[in-house]
């Protein structure tokens, strides 16, 4: 089986060691590619510069991205994905935010859901298992669509 590519926006390091040792735990079908800003998801997305290769570096089939990122924020990326009318890619908002104002907002930019970071590594760990049911089990994408 092919594993679904999930293309990680994370700033920070630990968060995103966390997560990928959560995943690893879980067996999680994903190869996780990990981006630190806004700009280098952009720059992946639209495959420019150095992940111009798509056999290298192809469309993810999910989008985990954190709000609060250098250069170009979440919310950044959200209205440039709204703008790509080509571009089916789920996305997941992971954030330690839980202000009202960012979860409506995130979902007005195009948000396919929102979860808050986890604090307790049981919590998280239910998160991934959560995200691998939904996102690859029973979830088709955008970029994967059957014929």
């Amino acid at each position: 089986m092919t594993k679904k590519v999930l293309l990680l926006a994370e700033d920070d390091d630990n968060d995103a060691l966390l997560l990928q040792r959560a995943l690893h735990r879980a067996d999680a079908p994903f190869r996780v590619v990990r981006v630190n800003n806004g700009e280098e998801a952009v720059a992946y997305l639209s495959g420019q510069g150095s992940f111009s290769d798509r056999q290298t570096h192809p469309l993810p089939d999910l989008l985990l991205l954190d709000l609060k990122m250098p250069r170009m924020d979440g919310f950044e990326v959200l209205r440039w994905r709204l703008a790509q009318s080509m571009l089916i890619i789920p996305v997941i908002v992971f954030s330690s935010s839980t202000i009202e104002r960012d979860i409506r907002q995130a979902y007005e930019l195009g948000a396919s859901s929102y979860a808050a970071k986890p604090i307790r590594s049981e919590a998280l760990d239910h998160f991934v298992h959560a995200l691998v049911a939904w996102w690859a089990g029973v979830n088709f994408s955008g970029s994967r669509i059957p014929t």
